[in-house]
């Protein structure tokens, strides 16, 4: 790592004293505030008695859309009856667990402050949700086919799907393929396209296994991830006429459309499991909904454009208010600052509504993740920014630029780092300043932007700063689709180190 530190700056950069400049680096965007409950949709006890009218006793996931007629569709993952005893999936007598791998409820209950109410189910007998996809159910050939997204062209609707292998280690599956299905007659009968099928790599790694579905002008756009919850997000569209034509999809690559899907980039970097993305009309902005599973967090990004760089995470729940929570999908009925969406937890294995008010901070996008650290858990970086090096983060102790955190490396020898990858535009300008603290004697201090694989584009020497002092680098990033962001010094023989804050990168071309 040293030899990166001798290459010539390659982007003009600044450094501005704290009492120079008073405003801090605030939350990129768009703003939400802690999501809170509003009803248990599934299950005993729900609001709808799912268990009782349909024989739905425990199911998850309750994927949204408007199926064009004025309801809405909500298509679950693996269902289960009266046999179900939980917690998770799969638990019970099998003789009366009643599995079915996906079923699906409709409603036209516009007032959400008080839930989401189902008033009809897609059955095969009076009283029971039937599995609208096949499944074989047979572990390490096809175990489930879950849905990830619904979506109404004219008066057909579209579901995304995958079939999943098996399960692994928490937070892994592996996929057969995924595939898109359609229905003519409101959900109570699917069809599975053979042609719009995405099958998946013999490393398990094709880029488009779960997705979101969403509708711009006259194409329907997959916001797709890899199987399990630690893909990044990319980008690919289809004229509406044809979502069922594979060869006509195109997929983004940085600065255009490509008929090669292994042209694809990352629109945002990962972890990104069970997206759902909408317009929202109030904010004039783009939102994109999913888990992080490294911070056990749902999260929203937002950005102008589906092609634009998105916005860093804002936390939006938390797995320490409500465990074991994933799959978020936000309901397209939300109006005004008020953002509905469904949400499971592992236990009771259920579904639930939710809710989060948004509001915008007027500021320019910070496409930084947890920019302040006032994210970060403990004193021990944790996602989304990674540790090279000796470190930590300096928590509630009085040390930061602004708010109660700050990240810090420290040690007597050798180069340490904080830093975070993020999803960026090929050949566009950026600016990336951080807020920095040094101890005294000089700290070879730097601050800088360079390729995951370690290639430097721009980077800045600070010197010593005995007060938190803005430091600034502009850069190209080339071709590069994503970057990687570093702060970090060098030990030299002595105690050294250097403290972080208040870090954003924007787009200024």
């Amino acid at each position: 790592m040293r030899q990166l530190l001798l290459l010539p700056l390659l982007a003009a950069a600044l450094i501005t004293p704290a009492s120079a400049v008073a405003q801090t680096t605030g939350p990129t965007g768009v703003v939400p505030t802690p999501a809170t409950r509003v009803g248990k949709l599934t299950g005993p006890g729900s609001i709808n008695a799912t268990d009782t009218r349909w024989e739905l006793k425990a199911t998850d996931l309750g994927i949204l859309w408007d199926n064009g007629s004025g309801r809405i569709l909500s298509a679950f993952g693996d269902t289960y009856g009266n046999g179900w005893t939980g917690p998770g999936a799969g638990t019970g007598d099998p003789a009366t667990l009643d599995w079915r791998c996906n079923t699906l409820l409709r409603s036209g209950d516009r007032n959400l402050a008080d839930g989401i109410t189902f008033d009809s189910a897609a059955e095969d007998r009076p009283g029971h949700a039937k599995q609208i996809l096949g499944c074989k159910k047979v572990d390490r050939d096809e175990h489930t086919v879950i849905p990830t997204a619904g979506i109404a062209v004219g008066n057909r609707q579209y579901l995304h799907y995958m079939s999943v292998n098996h399960w692994g280690p928490a937070g892994t599956w592996f996929t057969n393929h995924s595939g898109i299905a359609y229905s003519d007659d409101d959900g109570q009968t699917w069809t599975k396209s053979t042609t719009a099928v995405w099958p998946n790599t013999s490393a398990w790694n094709n880029k488009f296994q779960m997705n979101a579905f969403v509708r711009q002008g006259s194409y329907v756009y997959l916001v797709g991830t890899p199987n399990g919850r630690y893909g990044n997000a990319h980008l690919a569209r289809v004229p509406a006429a044809q979502v069922l034509t594979k060869s006509a999809y195109r997929y983004w690559n940085g600065r255009t459309w490509s008929s090669r899907e292994a042209d694809v980039v990352p629109i945002a970097i990962g972890p990104i499991s069970e997206v759902s993305v909408q317009w929202n009309e109030h904010l004039g902005r783009w939102l994109m909904m999913y888990l992080d599973e490294q911070r056990a967090a749902v999260v929203l990004r937002s950005a102008s454009d589906l092609t634009r760089p998105w916005s860093g995470e804002q936390v939006v729940a938390k797995g320490t208010d409500f465990p074991a929570l994933y799959g978020t999908y936000m309901h397209p009925w939300s109006s005004g600052p008020d953002l509905y969406f469904t949400m499971s937890q592992w236990d009771p294995y259920n579904v639930f509504l939710m809710h989060t008010r948004l509001s915008s901070d007027g500021q320019n996008t910070n496409l930084v993740s947890d920019p302040g650290f006032e994210g970060q858990p403990g004193t021990t970086v944790s996602a989304p920014w990674q540790l090279n090096g000796r470190g930590g983060i300096d928590q509630n102790i009085g040390q930061a630029h602004s708010g109660a955190n700050n990240s810090f490396v420290r040690e007597s020898n050798g180069w340490h780092q904080i830093q975070q990858n993020v999803a960026v535009r090929p050949h566009h300008r950026y600016r990336l300043s951080a807020w920095i603290r040094t101890s005294d004697p000089t700290t070879k201090g730097v601050l800088g932007v360079r390729t995951p694989q370690g290639k430097v584009l721009a980077q800045r020497e600070t010197g010593t700063l005995t007060a938190y002092t803005k430091v600034s680098v502009e850069v190209e990033v080339g071709a590069n689709p994503v970057v990687q962001l570093y702060a970090g010094t060098f030990g030299a023989g002595h105690d050294v180190w250097l403290q972080l804050d208040d870090v954003a990168l924007e787009e200024i071309r």
